[in-house]
C-alpha cells in the first residue's frame, strides 16, 4: 500500500549510514536518542525493502506506521 511512512529506529544514524536511505527523510527526536525515516513509499515491496535494509545494516527497530501526507514531517531535528 502505497503513503507516507513513519520507521524509527534506536540511535542517532551517522552520514553513512543515513545515505542508505536516500528517498527519506531523516529527523532525530528530541526525546530518546532514536531517529524518524519518513517519506513517500510507493507500495508495500518499498517499505519492505526498507525495513529488510533497517536489519541487514544491524539497526534497532522501534515503530512503524502510516500517517497522512498532509501530516508533514515529524518534529525534530532535521539531520538532512
Amino acid at each position: 500500500m502505497s503513503g507516507t511512512y513513519e520507521v524509527t529506529v534506536r540511535g542517532r544514524l551517522s552520514a553513512a549510514l543515513a545515505s542508505e536511505f536516500e528517498q527519506l527523510r531523516l529527523v532525530a527526536t528530541p526525546r530518546a536518542p532514536e531517529t524518524v525515516l519518513h517519506g513517500w513509499l510507493e507500495d508495500q515491496s518499498a517499505l519492505h525493502g526498507v525495513l529488510r535494509r533497517i536489519e541487514a545494516l544491524g539497526l534497532d527497530l522501534v515503530e512503524v506506521r502510516q500517517v497522512s501526507a498532509d501530516r508533514g514531517a515529524p518534529t525534530g531535528e532535521a539531520t538532512r
